[in-house]
């Protein structure tokens, strides 16, 4: 049974997200569909990269990825299939499925299989579920399109570390509205060892815990969240709305004086 996963800006109030699993089922009606998230931010790349680069490895090898996000083919961003570490991935070179691997992919074509529909304003449903039903099918990737050496690139903001503190960028915000910084508890040690640290944000100081629960309701609290990430928090509370955090806000981390 074929794993097809879905991930876009569609919403949940409209036909887009029906559409495209009926035309998921009439090809192959054996698929297991999972949804990903359907309420990415309108074109937002950042956000898209965000959920699908911490949940797509979580699916067993052989998935295909189908994304939605900023989906219109160009010159500039041709409808490609990427097989990375035995996945694929389905959608327009944006960069956003650059951002998504952490290495060069095994294959990339562009695909020139027809879409079927006269229309161009909904790629997912008639054009990246038929060429999904091909390696689903067992067609080899080669007979989808030409090849591609390298995909669009695109980088989102690194930390940095002037040798005493590292300095970071806000680079998602959840449903509970805690704070995701784009410093990895692996890049913390790498730079400052096993020196003690304080977090700062907007003059704040966030605490560092193990687990939300180790500060007092209504507190301010960082963690290292399940993906390795630096997370700012309020135990029960809403971190960014309370604090006027918001994405690409600086982050810092430096040595504990004390």
């Amino acid at each position: 049974m074929p794993i097809i996963t879905l991930l876009s800006d569609w919403g949940l109030a409209d036909h887009y997200v029906a559409s495209v699993k009926g035309a998921i089922l009439s090809r192959i009606p054996s698929a297991v569909i999972v949804d990903i998230s359907h309420n990415i931010r309108l074109f937002d790349i950042k956000h898209a990269s965000f959920v699908m680069r911490n949940s797509w490895r979580s699916f067993p090898a052989g998935t295909i990825h189908i994304i939605g996000v900023d989906s219109i083919e160009s010159d500039k961003h041709p409808h490609v299939i990427v097989k990375s570490e035995d996945h694929y991935f389905i959608g327009a070179d944006t960069g956003l499925i650059s951002i998504i691997l952490d290495q060069s992919p095994e294959k990339i074509i562009s695909i020139s299989v027809t879409q079927d529909s006269g229309y161009f304003t909904f790629p997912s449903r008639d054009r990246f579920v038929k060429v999904a039903a091909m390696p689903a099918n067992g067609t080899p990737m080669d007979e989808l399109g030409e090849p591609l050496t390298a995909l669009n690139p695109k980088t989102l903001l690194q930390p940095h570390f002037d040798g005493k503190n590292i300095v970071g960028n806000v680079m998602h915000i959840d449903n509970y509205e805690n704070v995701y910084v784009n410093i990895s508890d692996r890049f913390v040690r790498d730079c400052l060892g096993k020196k003690p640290f304080r977090v700062i944000c907007k003059k704040d100081y966030f605490p560092l815990v193990k687990a939300y629960g180790d500060v007092r309701e209504g507190n301010l609290c960082a963690l290292f969240a399940s993906n390795g990430l630096l997370q700012l928090a309020v135990n029960r509370g809403k971190a960014a709305s309370l604090q006027g955090i918001y994405i690409d806000q600086e982050v810092w981390i430096e040595p504990d004086q004390d």
